[in-house]
């Protein structure tokens, strides 16, 4: 296969051939597709009433990615945005007013927070270290599509409130959002198919531009009419600006809160590289190695974490464009995360964004945390559960009854310090454990997913 494109089609592996503009242009289709999602994930912890800041996010969706790809010996054509599978921990730890959350101000929430996402990336570096000394496959024999499926389907459902909470905010405009995503997702060609979430946001916050000019309104919190778009940051924001970095804080609740989403999280990062194989004709699991890409979103989770930012994950959306323009240099994929980290020094560009009405939000939201639980389905169809086996059956069944059931978690005292599990933690013990300890494991990481698909476990 040539390293380049030639009349035949064959993709291109070095994106220098094309030359310098055209590159540009390139890594701006990779930063547009990831930047819907990416700047969608503060936008809606900030409504949970944390304050995370999305130029700090926007500064380490593009920093992890840079460092993703030196940990991989540049090899891989991945980008690294914020996940959306830590938003139920987010949303758990701005509810948390037991202890010493008690009346606990919102900031410091975060930084509590940010310190759960430090230890959840140690224990990809933790997973990849056992990874190499053992191998994959013994080590997925305990995460298992029957335990992993039903966790992420619980993500989703966890969420769904508070999508319903932010749409009814203004529920024409929120239905505008949607229909923009369904109409380019389903009917779109070409890159208006890849960022339909992007055209979902901007296409619905020109419409509300519009209505606002002519005098709409919405409801806030607390049921008060407002205006349908607040400017009020805006003017006081400047062109440029330093991201409001802060140093994490540890305790075991929070830990418990964010750490056990990593197992969902882990799955969302073995499906991508399956599926970003499988797009490149190259297998990144074996060279440079799934213990290399695991440590590398790792890092850069627990170093996005420890400075204040969100978890990050391998992008789908990213995917996509790779199999859209037949472009496979990570050259290209490195350019729009240095767009990324020149776009996070403007807060009058995060200002902007922070303008978008909650009813936007909660129109995206959904479809995205529909889709977490979709995804979690997906997982389990993909993988031919067998339900007709009643150990299959018992391990989702409790999971699901944990997740959904211990809505307020547990709070338990270990000597003066107050631990509390999250509903999405307890789910997530209780499965690993039943999966380890009932008999007949029928399951093979890697030999059982049906032929010519990806593997993929979906990004969320």
């Amino acid at each position: 296969m040539s390293e380049n494109k030639t009349p035949g089609g064959e993709p291109i592996r070095d994106a220098r051939v094309l030359g310098v503009p055209k590159m540009l242009i390139l890594g701006l289709q990779h930063m547009f597709a990831m930047f819907g999602a990416t700047v969608l994930v503060p936008i809606l912890v900030q409504g949970y009433g944390l304050p995370l800041s999305i130029q700090t996010t926007l500064f380490f969706a593009g920093i992890g990615t840079l460092f993703f790809h030196i940990c991989t010996k540049l090899k891989v054509p991945a980008f690294l945005g914020s996940s959306f599978a830590y938003l139920g921990g987010f949303e758990a730890m701005a509810k948390l007013d037991a202890g010493k959350y008690a009346g606990m101000d919102p900031a410091v929430k975060l930084q509590y927070a940010c310190g759960g996402i430090v230890v959840a990336g140690l224990l990809y570096v933790v997973l990849a270290a056992v990874i190499k000394a053992v191998g994959v496959k013994k080590v997925m024999r305990f995460l298992p599509p029957v335990v992993t499926g039903p966790i992420i389907i619980l993500i989703g459902l966890n969420l769904a409130p508070s999508a319903v909470s932010n749409a009814s905010t203004c529920w024409w405009l929120a239905i505008v959002a949607m229909a923009i995503i369904v109409a380019a997702n389903i009917w779109g060609k070409g890159m208006v198919k890849i960022i339909p979430i992007l055209l979902g946001v901007v296409g619905s916050y020109v419409v509300a531009l519009i209505a606002n000019a002519m005098g709409a309104t919405a409801l806030d919190a607390a049921g008060n009419v407002v205006p349908l778009i607040d400017f009020s940051g805006l003017a006081s924001a400047a062109p440029v600006g330093i991201q409001p970095f802060f140093l994490a804080k540890f305790d075991l609740t929070s830990i418990f809160v964010m750490a056990p989403i990593a197992i969902a999280a882990m799955m969302e990062h073995i499906g991508d590289m399956s599926a970003i194989s499988a797009t490149v004709g190259r297998s990144f699991i074996q060279d440079p190695g799934l213990h290399r890409t695991l440590m590398g979103d790792g890092i850069a989770t627990s170093l996005a974490g420890l400075f204040g930012g969100p978890a990050n994950t391998t992008y789908g959306e990213n995917t996509g464009v790779l199999v859209l323009s037949r472009v496979y240099d990570p050259n290209v994929v490195r350019l729009a995360a240095i767009y990324a980290v020149v776009l996070s020094f403007s807060p009058a560009f995060a200002a902007i964004v922070n303008s978008i009405p909650t009813a936007i939000i909660g129109g995206v939201s959904f479809i995205l945390y529909g889709m977490i639980s979709a995804i979690g389905v997906r997982n389990v169809v993909e993988n031919r559960v067998d339900f007709t086996n009643s150990r299959n059956l018992i391990i989702a069944a409790i999971i699901l009854v944990c997740g959904l059931g211990f809505s307020n978690g547990i709070t338990f005292s270990v000597g003066e310090v107050h631990v509390t599990l999250t509903n999405l933690a307890i789910a997530a013990i209780a499965g690993i454990a039943l999966n380890a300890v009932l008999p007949g494991k029928d399951y093979e990481f890697g030999a059982d997913v049906t032929e010519g698909r990806s593997g993929d476990f979906g990004r969320y």
